[in-house]
């Protein structure tokens, strides 16, 4: 098992989306880091170092597009952190290229919580040191 706490970033940039997300996945007894934009979350990946980062597509300054190719292509932060893409956007092409940019999981707003938590345990399952 880890030595810190599992620790989630939730970036979104509608405040009650994020809010409602951030508390219920608290309530599970994960750490929660939350950012409101595309580019504050870039600077909480590399300062906080999350272990899942879930993720809106659409957002100000940097949207999730770019995160996630940055993420994956940055040598700094290749190290494997899974993703779960959760927007309103569910046309057969932004699930595709979910999966070119290695997304790990694709949800659909508005989506519910328990299955926001369900990709949340399904993606730390598949990390070695938190295998649950």
């Amino acid at each position: 098992m880890s030595s810190h706490p599992i620790r989630i970033l939730v970036a979104d940039d509608e405040d009650m989306v994020l809010e409602i997300m951030a508390k219920k996945i608290a309530s599970q007894d994960y750490e929660v880091v939350t950012a409101r934009d595309g580019q504050e979350a870039w600077t909480k990946i590399v300062s906080d170092l999350p272990d899942i980062i879930i993720l809106d597509l659409n957002m100000p300054k940097m949207d999730g597009w770019a995160l996630l190719s940055r993420l994956r292509h940055n040598p700094p932060t290749k190290r494997w952190q899974p993703v779960i893409i959760v927007s309103a956007q569910n046309e057969l092409e932004n699930f595709k290229k979910g999966i070119i940019l290695e997304a790990d999981h694709y949800l659909t707003k508005p989506c519910p919580i328990e299955d926001i938590l369900k990709a949340i345990r399904v993606m730390l399952s598949l990390i070695p040191q938190h295998n649950i």
